[in-house]
């Protein structure tokens, strides 16, 4: 499975280096991380990556998670709080039909002080909550290797039929398109707007559209978008009563002279 991991502004260089030494063990090759707090390359992170130093220094660095999630096809969060407006976290056994069945699947884990920030949990189709007792403080290295687990080496049926999806870059810019529509035709304003995509957000990832089926609907927004520019322009230009478009009648009288 080509899947990435996508660490979010680690601030530890031991625990990035745990991290991929926790994806090797499960099988992942794949390290992306976001505007780190550290220097990944530090010696504690190689010391602790032990057989993982060069998957550690393959890792790339990305200056936004929209810009590391740009190429996958699916985004899973994680986080163990329920958030407003974005869906609950689910259980891994729960979507790892979902993970196998993605072309392009990614892991999402957040700083290790406070986890996922919204904003983040946005730009993932769903989110993952790693079951744990009473008492849940995972660091990141043990909550990579667990998840990790969970999609490539549990046990379950892989999916006959694979669907391929739209990248998370081709979704994003189908989302700005359609906050641009809203706004356009009064459907939503600055103060509801963000509560109003995460909705669609949500609604929208569920269907798990194929770049296609992107276009498609971004082809009906741009029609909105024309569609209202051209009332706009006929509104500031009064007509003077005669029709744009000449009848027959007025072609054929025109062809004759």
């Amino acid at each position: 499975m080509n899947l990435a991991v996508v660490l979010v502004s680690p601030k530890t260089p031991g625990n990035v280096g745990s991290a991929a030494r926790a994806m090797l063990n499960m099988g992942a090759s794949d390290l992306r991380i976001v505007a780190p707090r550290c220097d990944y390359l530090d010696p504690q992170a190689v010391a602790m990556a032990v057989h993982a130093g060069d998957l550690l220094r393959g890792a790339r660095v990305y200056p936004t998670l929209r810009e590391a999630l740009a190429d996958r096809d699916l985004s899973v969060g994680t986080s163990a709080r329920i958030r407003a407006d974005l869906p609950a976290p689910r259980h891994p056994a729960q979507i790892r039909p979902l993970v196998r069945g993605a072309a392009a699947p990614a892991l999402v884990f957040g700083p290790e002080e406070t986890g996922l920030v919204n904003s983040d949990l946005e730009q993932c189709q769903v989110t993952v909550r790693i079951p744990t007792g009473d008492y849940a403080s995972l660091n990141l290295a043990q909550a990579v290797l667990l998840v990790c687990y969970e999609f490539l080496q549990g046990v379950d049926e892989v999916p006959e039929h694979a669907r391929k999806t739209a990248t998370r870059e081709e979704m994003e810019a189908t989302y700005g398109h359609l906050r641009e529509v809203m706004h356009l035709i009064g459907y939503t304003d600055a103060v509801r707007a963000r509560h109003t995509l995460r909705l669609w957000r949500s609604l929208l990832d569920r269907a798990q559209m194929s770049s296609a089926e992107s276009r498609l609907f971004r082809g009906l927004l741009r029609q909105v978008q024309w569609k209202v520019s051209s009332v706009e322009a006929s509104a500031a230009q009064p007509g003077d009563g005669t029709d744009a478009r000449p009848d027959d009648d007025q072609a054929e009288h025109r062809a004759e002279r």
